[in-house]
């Protein structure tokens, strides 16, 4: 616990010398995190929430990890798609995956990328080989960021009442499905497939 303790105290006062140039450097850093994968996402959220508080930080993560994505997305759309798509389709297994990826449905494309676990770079760029639709994608980054922020924000700020209280835990996975849900609906109703 005192572990714990000496890391929140590093924290807060790295936040304290840093002041605003820190958050910059954290919104900048989690907009380069889509593209870079080694720098922890996890990270900059949680210091965006320590930084400017649980609605502030949230939004500032949120816009920043879509304005990433996209930008990551529009990298491998149109800067290396061509020469990459038609080489990959050449492969049996990859030819099948960007298939897969290229077909995806909205609501799935969502709980992808919804889950915390997943690596965002990843499905950037394979959206971005594959083709997939500009606005599928970017309704889906809108939607399904909602509780992949929240996670990263909620756990990071509380990782000690976590281990505490599994309660946390569910209301993410209660998130996960409401955002499946709302997907869901979405893609019926604009008929987004």
């Amino acid at each position: 616990m005192e572990i714990f303790g000496a890391i929140d105290e590093l924290i807060t006062n790295l936040l304290g010398m840093l002041g605003s140039f820190g958050a910059i450097l954290g919104c900048v850093f989690i907009l380069f995190e889509s593209i870079i994968p080694i720098l922890p996402l996890s990270v900059f959220i949680t210091l965006n929430f320590m930084t400017f508080g649980n609605f502030i930080g949230f939004v500032i993560s949120w816009v920043f990890t879509i304005m990433g994505c996209m930008l990551s997305y529009y990298i491998f759309k149109n800067g290396v798609s061509e020469r990459l798509y038609n080489k990959f389709k050449s492969y049996d297994k990859l030819g099948r995956f960007l298939d897969l990826v290229s077909n995806i449905s909205f609501s799935s494309l969502v709980t992808l990328i919804a889950i915390p676990f997943t690596p965002a770079f990843l499905i950037n760029i394979a959206a971005g080989i594959a083709r997939v639709d500009t606005k599928k994608f970017f309704w889906a980054l809108v939607i399904g960021k909602i509780s992949l922020v929240y996670f990263w924000g909620y756990i990071g700020t509380s990782l000690i009442d976590s281990l505490k209280n599994p309660m946390i835990l569910v209301r993410v996975g209660v998130i996960v499905i409401v955002v499946y849900v709302i997907s869901f609906i979405l893609s019926k109703k604009y008929k987004i497939r």
